[in-house]
């Protein structure tokens, strides 16, 4: 949407043109914070044109902050930040922007509108909430979404670009091909995983869940059935 797209860009300091990549998560090991910056750093590596008209956004809110793994964590994320951006940054531009703060609901949903992709490169994650809400924010069927093939999501979602998140060239091809797909593969790509979200919601999850749970309770009941037969069987024989 236009609005968000403006709002984005300008809250970043970024010119309205500028391509912009979005990554959203709590600070966690297992979210591939690390692995995406260098899959950023590779881009700009490989396709130099990027530099200086995309910018990368990271929101990570705070966690676990007493923790010092935690603690080393975001001290990494933050040097690896500063690295690329003083490697490829210059007057006015940097290509990274990390935001390690709280962010509302809303504005979340101003982001998951007006970048033009968000990319989940989980090394080791659930369903990840991340993905769908992105999906379900984007009514007007634009934007990539790059999801880490070790998500949940993925077996919903295979209309997004999967990538294997230790595969940094992997990452960074991903990254170029969401920059340059046309707007009618976005719209394909989009509907088709919106539909998936609309059906698969929290109603028919929970469903599910109900139904998997009757179905474990009646295969212990056949379970305990079949043991209690083989029981009298077996002491009928010795009689």
């Amino acid at each position: 949407m236009p609005t968000c797209r403006t709002h984005i860009r300008s809250s970043n300091g970024l010119p309205h043109t500028q391509r912009v990549g979005l990554g959203v998560e709590r600070m966690d090991y297992t979210k591939g914070i690390l692995e995406r910056f260098l899959a950023v750093e590779r881009l700009l590596e490989l396709q130099p044109e990027w530099i200086g008209t995309f910018s990368f956004v990271q929101i990570a809110a705070p966690s676990r902050s007493k923790i010092e793994q935690y603690q080393q964590l975001t001290q990494q994320v933050r040097a690896s930040a500063e690295r690329i951006n003083q490697r490829f940054g210059r007057e006015g531009y940097q290509p990274i922007s990390l935001r390690i703060e709280h962010h509302d609901p809303q504005e979340i949903a101003t982001y998951y509108r007006g970048v033009d992709f968000c990319i989940v490169s989980s090394l080791h994650d659930g369903m990840n909430l991340v993905a769908k809400e992105f999906v379900a924010a984007r009514d007007d069927e634009q934007g990539v979404l790059i999801l880490s093939q070790f998500t949940g999501a993925a077996a919903e979602l295979p209309e997004a670009l999967m990538i294997n998140p230790y595969n940094i060239d992997q990452c960074a091809a991903a990254l170029h091909v969401a920059l340059t797909m046309s707007p009618s593969e976005q719209r394909a790509r989009m509907r088709s995983m919106r539909d998936i979200v609309q059906e698969f919601n929290v109603y028919r999850w929970a469903g599910r869940m109900l139904m998997d749970a009757a179905r474990m309770r009646q295969r212990a009941r056949i379970a305990r059935q079949t043991g209690a037969r083989g029981v009298r069987t077996t002491m009928g024989g010795q009689a």
